[in-house]
């Protein structure tokens, strides 16, 4: 696709001193893309962004959103230019350091030219501002995300790559950030995000909320939800919950807010620590939409939830959300142990052992366990197989053969310690079975080889 200049501006070739030797370092542009095996194109490389700050306008009768977007970021080195990840809408304007920056586009792609390097180790800003009617994207396993109109407003999905559809940014999980998202809608409507509520108030007939998430955040978790909503507000176990529910959902989900409370008090006796300083959930009205999400603090659910799904979901604030896969691949690391978060929740509450519904899984009698042997669960052959069965249930099996195999007490030692170790960082499959092994004091190569990476059905344990 061609390049569409946004600002018109020339910038030299600069060369930058280093600090300690007086050598001349050339800055260089930044890479278009992490290089992610499963999704190399998103993301990108040559800086950490360390906070968002939004300021999002959005109509639903017009379907128009105006943003401004306030990135902070430090260069991991000397950058003559960088990208952001951006899909569709206009760029009005681009700054960094309060200087214009020469914009230009290659389709997701949006290429900064600051008017002076950036040195390696800088901290710098850069602001973006943009309109249009934002997109809505069809992933590679067919199912919809990104911006999605609803019969009363409209919600932002992330996973994986729809966040670039409403702001600009480093749309790969290995750069988490901190957000204040503040959302501007017409009077009688609600708007959504994750964090806790900072300020609301109604100007002009238009009411603005601001949202602060303090905690680092990947940016496929971010969310925005735009409607009609009921805001139920409380405090749980010393924790502010939300939850916001779409009047048609009402009904349905008079239970929503008892369940949340005391599935995040078990999952604390389980796993260890909450991780975030909120919880809650977001119950819409998108019977079509076909999933939930994890988006932080606040999952959401396109109808009211029944107990197991919402054990799922808040199950991924801490695996997922608060430890969180370096790469795509890894995507196991996130759904497998949600998966397995149900299967020691119905064997605590429900008298189905965990060993039961892991022999229905093999014997294939389970309503979850098709396609489970398709491909290893931490190697989706491709970017449509990232949310396949083999990542969910092949994976939480994988889970329930490191229990069986160290027992007990060394199993529930390893993840409290996994948590502790990476919380509000990100990890790998590498690392888990490295902690494993110290924990346990057992070789377990051929255990991870035989459910993570071989593709044939293992011999029944």
């Amino acid at each position: 696709m061609p390049k569409r200049p946004v600002h018109l501006l020339l910038v030299p070739l600069l060369l930058l001193s280093t600090s300690c030797t007086g050598s001349q370092t050339t800055a260089t542009p930044g890479a278009a893309g992490k290089g992610d095996l499963l999704f190399p194109r998103l993301g990108n490389g040559g800086y950490d962004i360390t906070h968002y700050r939004l300021a999002l306008d959005y109509t639903p009768n017009t379907h128009r959103l105006r943003g401004t977007a306030r990135i902070t970021a430090r260069a991991t080195r000397a950058l003559s230019s960088f990208h952001l990840d951006l899909a569709g809408l206009h760029v009005r304007e681009t700054t960094v350091n309060g200087r214009p920056a020469r914009a230009t586009r290659d389709g997701t792609e949006l290429i900064l030219t600051p008017a002076a390097a950036l040195p390696e180790g800088r901290t710098f800003t850069t602001t973006v501002v943009y309109d249009g009617k934002p997109k809505t994207l069809k992933d590679p396993d067919g199912s919809r995300e990104g911006w999605l109109r609803t019969a009363d407003g409209a919600v932002g999905l992330g996973e994986p790559t729809g966040s670039m559809t409403w702001f600009p940014g480093n749309n790969h999980p290995s750069d988490k950030a901190t957000y204040d998202i503040t959302v501007t809608v017409p009077r009688g409507y609600a708007a959504v995000s994750n964090g806790e509520l900072t300020r609301r108030d109604t100007r002009h007939g238009r009411t603005t909320h601001h949202w602060r998430t303090r905690d680092p955040m990947a940016t496929y978790l971010a969310t925005v939800a735009i409607g009609r909503f009921d805001i139920h507000t409380t405090t749980a176990h010393g924790l502010p919950q939300y939850v916001a529910v779409d009047p048609d959902e009402a009904d349905a989900s008079r239970d929503v807010p008892a369940r949340i409370a005391k599935i995040t008090a078990w999952e604390r006796r389980t796993f260890g620590p909450y991780p975030f300083a909120s919880t809650g959930a977001i119950v819409d009205r998108l019977p079509d939409l076909g999933y939930a999400l994890e988006t932080q603090t606040k999952p959401y659910f396109a109808a009211a939830p029944d107990e197991l799904l919402i054990v799922h979901e808040l199950a991924h604030q801490w695996f997922g959300n608060s430890v969180t896969p370096r790469t795509w691949k890894d995507m196991w690391l996130n759904e497998g142990f949600a998966t397995y978060a149900e299967w020691l929740w119905t064997e605590k509450h429900h008298g189905r052992t965990a060993q039961q519904t892991f022999d229905a899984f093999y014997d294939g009698t389970d309503d979850e366990s098709k396609g489970i042997w398709s491909f290893p669960p931490a190697a989706p052959p491709s970017p449509g197989h990232v949310s396949d069965p083999p990542v969910y249930g092949r994976g939480a099996m994988a889970l329930h053969q490191l229990r069986r195999t160290v027992g007990d007490p060394a199993f529930f030692r390893i993840l409290r310690t996994w948590l502790r170790d990476h919380r509000h960082g990100n990890a790998d499959t590498r690392q888990l079975i490295a902690l494993s092994e110290r924990l346990s004091g057992k070789d377990l190569d051929k255990l991870f080889t035989t459910w993570l990476y071989t593709k044939a059905k293992p011999p029944r344990p």
